[in-house]
Protein backbone atom coordinates (compact mmCIF):
# COMPACT_ATOMS: atom_id res chain seq x y z
CA UNK A 1 0.00 0.00 0.00
CA UNK A 2 2.64 2.41 0.92
CA UNK A 3 3.97 2.29 -2.81
CA UNK A 4 1.03 4.24 -3.63
CA UNK A 5 1.56 7.29 -1.20
CA UNK A 6 2.31 10.20 -3.34
CA UNK A 7 5.56 12.74 -1.71
CA UNK A 8 2.68 14.51 0.44
CA UNK A 9 0.95 11.48 1.80
CA UNK A 10 4.79 10.14 2.50
CA UNK A 11 5.44 13.38 4.38
CA UNK A 12 2.42 13.38 6.45
CA UNK A 13 2.85 10.23 7.60
CA UNK A 14 6.59 11.38 8.87
CA UNK A 15 5.33 14.35 9.90
CA UNK A 16 3.05 12.63 12.17
CA UNK A 17 5.66 10.93 13.60
CA UNK A 18 7.45 14.09 14.47
CA UNK A 19 4.14 15.07 16.24
CA UNK A 20 4.22 12.37 18.26
CA UNK A 21 7.59 12.95 19.51
CA UNK A 22 7.03 16.34 20.35
CA UNK A 23 4.35 15.59 21.88
CA UNK A 24 6.13 12.88 23.90
CA UNK A 25 3.93 10.70 23.21
CA UNK A 26 4.10 6.47 22.92
CA UNK A 27 2.57 6.53 19.69
CA UNK A 28 1.40 8.14 16.14
CA UNK A 29 -2.46 8.83 16.82
CA UNK A 30 -4.87 9.84 14.15
CA UNK A 31 -4.85 13.37 15.88
CA UNK A 32 -1.14 13.57 14.97
CA UNK A 33 -1.82 12.71 11.39
CA UNK A 34 -4.39 15.90 10.99
CA UNK A 35 -1.63 18.24 12.77
CA UNK A 36 0.95 16.75 10.18
CA UNK A 37 -1.53 17.35 7.26
CA UNK A 38 -2.43 21.00 9.14
CA UNK A 39 1.59 21.84 8.48
CA UNK A 40 2.04 20.95 5.19
CA UNK A 41 2.35 24.03 2.64
CA UNK A 42 1.19 24.13 -1.04
CA UNK A 43 -0.87 21.51 -3.01
CA UNK A 44 -4.65 20.58 -2.77
CA UNK A 45 -4.81 19.33 1.30
CA UNK A 46 -3.42 22.57 2.29
CA UNK A 47 -5.73 24.69 -0.17
CA UNK A 48 -8.61 22.72 1.22
CA UNK A 49 -7.47 23.08 4.92
CA UNK A 50 -7.39 26.77 4.74
CA UNK A 51 -10.48 27.05 2.54
CA UNK A 52 -12.16 25.25 5.72
CA UNK A 53 -10.41 27.90 7.79
CA UNK A 54 -8.89 25.28 9.88
CA UNK A 55 -5.30 26.77 10.05
CA UNK A 56 -7.17 30.12 11.06
CA UNK A 57 -8.49 28.02 14.03
CA UNK A 58 -5.18 25.61 15.12
CA UNK A 59 -5.73 27.11 18.57
CA UNK A 60 -9.50 25.56 18.86
CA UNK A 61 -8.23 22.96 17.15
CA UNK A 62 -5.58 22.10 20.08
CA UNK A 63 -7.86 22.95 22.63
CA UNK A 64 -10.54 20.47 21.47
CA UNK A 65 -8.45 17.71 21.40
CA UNK A 66 -7.06 18.30 24.81
CA UNK A 67 -10.32 18.37 25.99
CA UNK A 68 -10.84 15.29 24.58
CA UNK A 69 -7.39 13.63 25.78
CA UNK A 70 -8.86 15.22 29.39
CA UNK A 71 -12.20 13.21 28.96
CA UNK A 72 -10.00 10.12 28.05
CA UNK A 73 -10.51 10.02 24.26
CA UNK A 74 -14.34 9.72 24.66
CA UNK A 75 -16.29 11.15 21.19
CA UNK A 76 -18.97 13.84 21.90
CA UNK A 77 -21.28 11.12 21.40
CA UNK A 78 -20.37 8.98 23.79
CA UNK A 79 -20.39 11.41 26.35
CA UNK A 80 -24.29 12.30 25.30
CA UNK A 81 -24.68 8.57 25.00
CA UNK A 82 -23.45 8.22 28.87
CA UNK A 83 -24.89 11.39 29.94
CA UNK A 84 -28.46 9.97 28.54
CA UNK A 85 -28.51 7.02 30.91
CA UNK A 86 -27.46 9.62 33.95
CA UNK A 87 -23.39 9.27 33.63
CA UNK A 88 -21.67 12.60 33.65
CA UNK A 89 -18.23 11.74 32.15
CA UNK A 90 -17.55 15.83 33.63
CA UNK A 91 -18.07 14.50 37.13
CA UNK A 92 -16.41 11.56 36.56
CA UNK A 93 -12.94 13.42 35.42
CA UNK A 94 -13.34 15.97 37.85
CA UNK A 95 -13.36 13.47 40.78
CA UNK A 96 -10.79 11.75 38.92
CA UNK A 97 -8.54 14.32 38.11
CA UNK A 98 -9.16 15.28 41.89
CA UNK A 99 -8.00 12.50 42.86
CA UNK A 100 -4.83 11.24 40.47
CA UNK A 101 -4.19 14.87 39.27
CA UNK A 102 -4.62 16.61 36.19
CA UNK A 103 -5.27 14.92 33.11
CA UNK A 104 -4.80 11.70 34.75
CA UNK A 105 -7.07 10.27 32.27
CA UNK A 106 -4.54 11.19 28.97
CA UNK A 107 -3.33 7.89 27.62
CA UNK A 108 -0.43 7.70 25.74
CA UNK A 109 1.49 9.27 27.41
CA UNK A 110 3.51 6.38 29.83
CA UNK A 111 5.22 3.11 29.50
CA UNK A 112 7.70 4.22 26.37
CA UNK A 113 7.99 0.96 24.82
CA UNK A 114 9.16 2.13 21.08
CA UNK A 115 12.78 2.65 22.64
CA UNK A 116 13.79 -0.75 21.84
CA UNK A 117 12.46 -0.58 18.07
CA UNK A 118 13.69 2.96 17.78
CA UNK A 119 10.35 4.01 16.10
CA UNK A 120 6.95 5.03 17.95
CA UNK A 121 3.93 2.36 16.78
CA UNK A 122 0.60 3.90 14.95
CA UNK A 123 -2.37 3.10 17.07
CA UNK A 124 -5.26 0.76 15.70
CA UNK A 125 -6.85 3.65 14.83
CA UNK A 126 -4.35 5.71 12.83
CA UNK A 127 -4.01 2.13 10.74
CA UNK A 128 -7.51 2.33 10.39
CA UNK A 129 -6.96 5.65 8.76
CA UNK A 130 -3.97 4.66 6.61
CA UNK A 131 -6.09 1.88 5.03
CA UNK A 132 -9.03 4.30 4.74
CA UNK A 133 -6.97 6.15 2.58
CA UNK A 134 -6.78 3.23 -0.12
CA UNK A 135 -10.31 2.97 0.15
CA UNK A 136 -10.79 6.71 -0.40
CA UNK A 137 -8.62 7.04 -3.45
CA UNK A 138 -9.88 3.70 -5.14
CA UNK A 139 -13.71 4.73 -4.50
CA UNK A 140 -12.53 8.16 -6.77
CA UNK A 141 -10.27 6.11 -9.37
CA UNK A 142 -7.03 7.17 -8.31
CA UNK A 143 -4.31 4.87 -8.45
CA UNK A 144 -2.37 7.18 -6.02
CA UNK A 145 -2.94 7.78 -2.35
CA UNK A 146 -2.38 11.31 -1.24
CA UNK A 147 -2.53 13.64 1.86
CA UNK A 148 -6.24 14.66 0.44
CA UNK A 149 -7.41 10.62 0.65
CA UNK A 150 -5.20 10.70 4.59
CA UNK A 151 -7.43 13.97 5.19
CA UNK A 152 -10.81 12.34 3.66
CA UNK A 153 -9.90 8.98 6.14
CA UNK A 154 -10.03 11.21 8.78
CA UNK A 155 -13.60 13.07 8.45
CA UNK A 156 -14.94 9.34 7.40
CA UNK A 157 -13.71 7.35 10.54
CA UNK A 158 -15.77 7.68 13.61
CA UNK A 159 -14.00 9.09 16.45
CA UNK A 160 -12.24 11.97 18.26
CA UNK A 161 -11.07 13.71 15.46
CA UNK A 162 -13.71 13.23 12.96
CA UNK A 163 -15.65 14.79 15.66
CA UNK A 164 -13.19 17.78 16.21
CA UNK A 165 -13.09 18.13 12.40
CA UNK A 166 -17.00 18.14 12.32
CA UNK A 167 -17.04 20.57 15.29
CA UNK A 168 -14.85 22.94 12.97
CA UNK A 169 -16.99 22.56 9.95
CA UNK A 170 -15.22 19.83 7.97
CA UNK A 171 -17.36 16.83 7.51
CA UNK A 172 -16.20 14.49 4.74
CA UNK A 173 -19.11 16.15 2.46
CA UNK A 174 -17.16 19.77 2.95
CA UNK A 175 -13.67 18.61 3.04
CA UNK A 176 -14.71 16.31 -0.26
CA UNK A 177 -16.15 20.10 -1.87
CA UNK A 178 -12.96 21.97 -0.75
CA UNK A 179 -10.72 19.29 -2.08
CA UNK A 180 -12.40 18.46 -5.57
CA UNK A 181 -15.29 21.38 -6.11
CA UNK A 182 -19.25 21.70 -5.92
CA UNK A 183 -18.76 18.58 -9.36
CA UNK A 184 -17.43 16.13 -6.19
CA UNK A 185 -21.16 15.99 -5.67
CA UNK A 186 -21.66 14.43 -8.48
CA UNK A 187 -20.73 11.20 -10.40
CA UNK A 188 -17.78 10.21 -8.59
CA UNK A 189 -16.09 10.21 -5.29
CA UNK A 190 -19.49 9.33 -3.65
CA UNK A 191 -17.81 6.42 -1.99
CA UNK A 192 -16.64 7.05 1.87
CA UNK A 193 -14.60 4.83 3.58
CA UNK A 194 -15.53 3.27 7.11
Amino acid sequence: MFERFTRGARATVKGAVAQAERAGADSVTEEHLLLALLEQEGGRTSFAVTALGLHDRRASLDAAFAEARRRGGLTRADTDALAGIGIDIGAIVSRVEGAHGEGALAAGRTGRRWWWSGHRPFTPGAKTVLENSLRVALGRGDRFIGAEHLLLALTAKPGVVADVLAEHGATYATVRRALYGPEADGGQGHAKAG
